[in-house]
């Protein structure tokens, strides 16, 4: 069996190819990160351009938390502002119900009570209202199910809303979406696009730590004496004058 001799030029050719691999990827890095810092970041930043309309609860009497049709256990109860419509949000091990605290109705989040929640957040006219059975990579984020608010608007926002709480919960444009995009170039997370210590970039991390390592070898190894030939011609002889 022959031997693999671990010679410079043995890791010269690997370097040149670890080197070609990793290199693409590197410019890949270089490229995603200058996109990135040459976005606006207010755009990126995913709430759009509309502003939230936080109405205060309206005086008055409320109804009684307490007189409402009991079924599972309530474990938790918010009372807080629909648009201009006090709710209450109940929480229960079935999940989250709403009602009207006013009325002491159930409240249903419905495709137009996410349109109202919606334009809330953005004015642009609404262009196409779905809903989705579970989070889409906009809005990966959060969890459960929520409508989706597409507007017809420079940015293509999309706004959605929890389908439990009726909550806004984001608003994405295509300025986001491009920075998405190169930001699942520069962590390598082609799937979910949110972590940063996966296994593919530990891998190219220390592809990279190796590339550096045999780069310092091979550098080394290319110097001669000869290389060094020019120092000592700079050094001058010293002459002395001798007496007789």
């Amino acid at each position: 069996m022959k031997m693999i001799r671990l010679s410079p030029l043995f890791f010269r050719r690997i370097h040149k190819w670890v080197g070609l691999i990793l290199g693409l990827q590197f410019l890949l890095w270089a490229l995603s990160g200058s996109v990135m810092a040459l976005l606006d970041k207010d755009k990126v930043g995913g709430h759009g351009g509309g502003m939230s309309h936080a109405h205060p609860l309206p005086a008055g009497e409320y109804f009684d938390v307490a007189a409402l049709p009991r079924g599972e256990p309530v474990t938790g109860v918010v009372l807080r502002d629909l648009g201009a419509r006090p709710v209450y949000e109940l929480r229960s091990a079935k999940g989250v119900r709403l009602v009207d605290a006013t009325s002491g109705e159930d409240v249903r989040v419905d495709a137009a009570l996410a349109r109202d929640v919606a334009v809330m957040m953005n004015e642009a006219p609404i262009r196409k209202v779905s809903v989705l059975a579970k989070p889409n990579l906009e809005s990966r984020d959060f969890e459960g199910a929520m409508w989706r608010v597409d507007f017809a608007d420079a940015e293509n926002s999309s706004a959605y809303v929890s389908l439990d709480t009726a909550r806004f919960l984001v608003m994405r444009g295509d300025t986001w979406r491009t920075w998405d995009f190169f930001w699942m170039l520069h962590n390598m997370d082609y799937i979910n696009r949110s972590s940063f210590n996966h296994p593919l970039i530990i891998f190219v991390a220390f592809g990279a730590l190796w590339l550096s390592g045999t780069g310092f070898y091979l550098l080394f190894k290319s110097f001669s004496r000869a290389d060094f030939r020019w120092l000592r011609r700079r050094r001058k002889p010293q002459v002395t004058a001798s007496t007789t």
